[in-house]
């Protein structure tokens, strides 16, 4: 489990080209590789780029840097890693409102944080919402996580816990006395009534996090569907979910935009100020219609791949992950414009940062 977009697992041009889970996925993703590049120009000069960064070893080298930075961060970096997950968070609300939370209910707005630490996310949304409170989940530091540098407040109530052990809040109330994290498995933590205005989903797999061996290759997705599936369940109607997201044009991160369009009203953003030269950027969904059968069809679809990413066999988990999915071709037929038109600002800020990166640069 991870805290906020510091230490992503997947940053360098290589991991990036193999983000893909399995065979079937990876070729859906070029399926849609090949479709975006014959039709959007911004795509296109991205994977130009791209493959100049994947030609060139500086390019891993420069990634593994920055990596290795966050993974020994000491006091001042981590403080500049708080600032700067502030200016991302201003820029965000800058650009779509994403942080002014509308609660036409008589009830105290609310915030739930799903992976905190640093906790510049937070910080952001609570100074623009003064009247708002929040619950925080963060990865303990002991077990590998960031520190908490938000300046404590009665109006937040911070929870020190690996969300992705959540198994009573993702519906298992018995654990297999065999299984490696029997003894590891939490209580409930969110009550069926409380509900959230804003839920920040931006958690990703620390390097720095030690589990069992088992959870490696399934961690992020087990990560990704516990912060989807929790937050979705107690969003109430209405409210807006940040979700951070990698590789817009890979076929899991498709689906979830197509998904969330059906009970959301969907926009994405890429941050400029910083994390510019990476895939990764940022899914809006506003005014969020949970109790809509589509969405409630997706809380149920994420519980059940966290279950199977957690307890079953690979070839029950591999059944999971594709059971029910539409065919690329539908998927494209029926949501490629959509997707051109979300992702051409995003291709195209990842693009301009990269043609700058100096392992770039020096090869023009």
């Amino acid at each position: 489990m991870a805290t906020n977009s510091i230490t992503p697992v997947h940053d360098n041009f290589a991991e990036e080209a193999l983000s893909s889970t399995d065979q079937g996925s990876r070729q859906a993703s070029g399926a849609i590789v090949q479709f975006l590049t014959e039709r959007v120009p911004e795509f296109r000069e991205l994977q130009k780029v791209r493959q100049q960064g994947w030609d060139n070893p500086q390019g891993d080298t420069y990634f593994r840097q920055q990596r290795n930075q966050a993974d020994k961060a000491n006091a001042r970096t981590a403080q500049f890693f708080y600032q700067m997950m502030q200016r991302i968070g201003q820029e965000l609300h800058q650009a779509l409102g994403v942080f002014a939370i509308q609660n036409d209910s008589l009830s105290q707005p609310m915030v739930l944080d799903m992976c905190m630490a640093p906790g510049g996310f937070l910080a952001t949304a609570l100074r623009l919402n003064p009247n708002a409170r929040a619950v925080g989940f963060s990865l303990p530091a002991e077990s590998g996580g960031h520190k908490v540098l938000m300046p404590e407040s009665r109006r937040v109530e911070l929870r020190f816990l690996d969300i992705t052990m959540l198994a009573a809040d993702m519906g298992v109330t018995e654990v297999p006395v065999d299984h490696p994290d029997h003894g590891k498995f939490l209580p409930r933590q969110l009550r069926p009534d409380d509900l959230f205005d804003l839920v920040i989903c931006d958690g990703q797999v620390l390097r720095t996090h030690s589990r069992e061996d088992y959870r490696e290759r399934r961690e992020a997705r087990r990560l990704t569907v516990t912060q989807l599936h929790l937050g979705l369940k107690h969003m109430r109607p209405g409210g807006t979910m940040v979700v951070l997201l990698h590789k817009l044009e890979a076929w899991d991160t498709v689906l979830l935009l197509r998904t969330a369009r059906e009970f959301a009203a969907v926009k994405v953003f890429k941050p400029k100020s910083s994390h510019s030269k990476r895939s990764s950027f940022y899914m809006v969904a506003r005014n969020v219609q949970s109790q809509r059968p589509a969405a409630v069809h997706a809380i149920e679809r994420w519980k059940s791949i966290w279950k199977a990413a957690t307890f079953g066999t690979d070839e029950e988990y591999q059944k999971t992950l594709h059971e029910g999915q539409p065919s690329v071709e539908e998927v494209l037929g029926e949501f490629g414009p959509e997707l051109i038109r979300l992702g051409k600002d995003v291709w195209a800020t990842q693009a301009r940062a990269l043609a700058e990166a100096p392992f770039i640069k020096q090869q023009s």
